[in-house]
């Protein structure tokens, strides 16, 4: 029981083929890695999935983590009509995960209005893992504009919390890379953004995720990235684990890059020596 593995994912609304239509084709090895994963995570047959995501309600002092029954996302503000996604909350991990938050003093708040809605960084990754294996509920973790280390101390909680309710989970860590890859991207061209999407990619591909918390601050605003914090509460949940680690694929075609990585916790399945 516990985390059996982590994904780093990206989330771009167009590798959704209504919303592609046809666009996706340019991110086909983004989409590729992305079914992989999903089957993965089909034979680990988790309880439980959390999601950190970079477009969940974002607060400046705390935390944010989705309560209530369930939650409702679809497609529609990217002009696309296609049947939504509808998940059910694991209520008992959140409210362990409150809990664990409170006693090691980590400001994590639940809020049910806020929760109703699936943002699109998790909707693109359940969009995969759905068609392949549903029998999870969801636990959704936002970012803050608090510190690293504070969103370390998150990735602690949820990996506590897990094993205090000895769940079988799996963790994703939404969140694109650099936006400014191509003069020709919707954010222009900036030499910081090759250069952390190179930086990422490598601490993926070697599994060396302490060097999440290296970066330098007005670096990562020049690379104008988007995943960082939600790649270091991943990294918190899987400290302590041994797993191996593997870049399954990089594309920045339209600007902005997008990474695919996995960590398989020895034991589990895919991550045993």
């Amino acid at each position: 029981m516990g985390i059996l593995s982590a994904y780093a994912v990206p989330h771009p609304p167009l590798i959704v083929p209504a919303v592609g239509r046809g666009e996706e084709r340019a991110v086909q090895r983004t989409i590729d890695s992305y079914h992989e994963i999903a089957r993965r995570i089909a034979r680990h047959k988790p309880d439980t999935i959390v999601v950190s995501t970079p477009h969940a309600p974002l607060f400046r002092d705390c935390f944010f983590v989705a309560s209530g029954e369930s939650s409702y996302g679809d497609m529609s503000r990217f002009r696309v009509r296609d049947r939504g996604i509808r998940v059910a909350h694991d209520i008992e991990l959140v409210s362990m995960l409150v809990r664990t938050a409170r006693e090691r003093h980590v400001p994590l708040v639940s809020d049910e209005w806020r929760s109703r809605e699936l943002d699109h960084a998790t909707f693109v990754p359940l969009y995969f893992v759905n068609q392949y294996y549903t029998d999870y509920r969801l636990v959704r973790v936002g970012l803050s504009a608090l510190p690293p280390r504070d969103h370390h101390g998150v990735g602690r909680c949820i990996s506590y919390a897990v094993e205090r309710l000895g769940r079988r989970c799996v963790f994703l860590a939404s969140g694109d890379l650099s936006h400014k890859l191509s003069v020709d991207g919707p954010y222009g061209f900036a030499e910081e953004g090759p250069q952390f999407d190179s930086q990422i990619t490598r601490i993926f591909a070697d599994g060396n995720l302490d060097c999440l918390f290296d970066f330098d601050e007005r670096f990562c605003e020049e690379a104008a990235e988007c995943g960082l914090r939600s790649f270091q509460i991943m990294a918190g949940a899987l400290e302590g684990q041994r797993f191996s680690s593997e870049l399954l694929s990089y594309e920045g075609p339209f600007g902005v890059g997008y990474g695919v990585a996995a960590f398989e916790v020895e034991g589990s399945g895919y991550g045993d020596a």
